[in-house]
């Protein structure tokens, strides 16, 4: 199986607290990593790095054919990057598609049109075609009915399932979840989950951060628990399943045993 993601040696640091120290992975082509770990343990800005929303200090980054060393990454006059840089880093991003918290829909615009906007203004797709396309993806999601609602007329997790297909129409090579299900209701968890599930079924690349531990070992080809800015423990489902560290034991006892 090939290796669409390599990750070798990232390192961020917000002043003196050290965020990432020496992160290092793969992930295979069709396949889906999940990152698990406590809050503050560095998980989201692994991912953030996958999709240059944070810039790294160190730490080289392949996915499909652009690499980035992080490394020589380096603002100039105003903080402003060179637009060698900038170009480089336009590449990169273009090659994922991220699903956030939060949403993070245009309220002014209608379901398909959120879904439309990203193809039309960043790939230059004709609207005609932008909407055929976002209609498939709203059917995908289950979301046809609702194409010509607003943000404000949907539930948290219809509107977490538009950010899906949003995502999903720049037809990323990989796709990337910042615990997609944590600002919704319990009862809305599941519709969201099943999309995902879907997704990996259908063989999408993904990087999923989730609290969802009981979902990570359903879904996942590689877990990664991620503490203190490293990777602790790594590997299949048996990470949560039959975890080795005993960092890794003590934080699913306390998710999977919280009384």
């Amino acid at each position: 199986m090939t290796d669409l993601v390599a990750v070798e040696s990232l390192a961020k640091a917000f002043g003196d607290h050290v965020v990432l120290r020496d992160i290092s992975f793969d992930v295979a082509e069709g396949t889906v990593t999940t990152i698990i770990g406590p809050s503050g343990s560095g998980k989201t800005t692994v991912l953030r790095s996958l999709n240059a929303l944070e810039i790294p200090d160190a730490g080289v980054v392949r996915i499909g054919d652009c690499t980035v060393d992080f490394s020589t990454i380096k603002p100039g006059h105003r903080g402003r990057l060179p637009k060698a840089d900038r170009q480089l880093l336009a590449t990169y991003r273009a090659k994922s598609g991220m699903v956030f918290q939060s949403h993070n829909l245009f309220p002014h615009k209608t379901t398909i049109e959120n879904v439309t906007e990203g193809p039309v203004v960043t790939q230059g797709i004709s609207k005609e075609e932008a909407r055929t396309a976002a209609a498939a993806l709203l059917e995908q999601v289950g979301l046809s009915e609702h194409a010509d609602k607003y943000p404000y007329q949907l539930s948290g997790g219809q509107q977490q399932r538009v950010g899906i297909a949003r995502a999903l129409a720049l037809k990323p090579s990989l796709v990337l979840f910042d615990e997609p299900t944590s600002a919704l209701d319990p009862e809305l968890v599941g519709d969201v989950l099943g999309v995902i599930k879907d997704l990996a079924a259908e063989g999408w690349t993904m990087v999923i951060v989730t609290h969802e531990v009981r979902f990570a070992q359903q879904v996942s080809n590689q877990v990664l628990f991620v503490d203190g800015g490293l990777i602790v423990e790594r590997g299949g489902s048996e990470v949560i399943t039959d975890p080795q560290e005993p960092r890794t034991q003590t934080f699913l006892k306390r998710i999977l045993e919280p009384i």
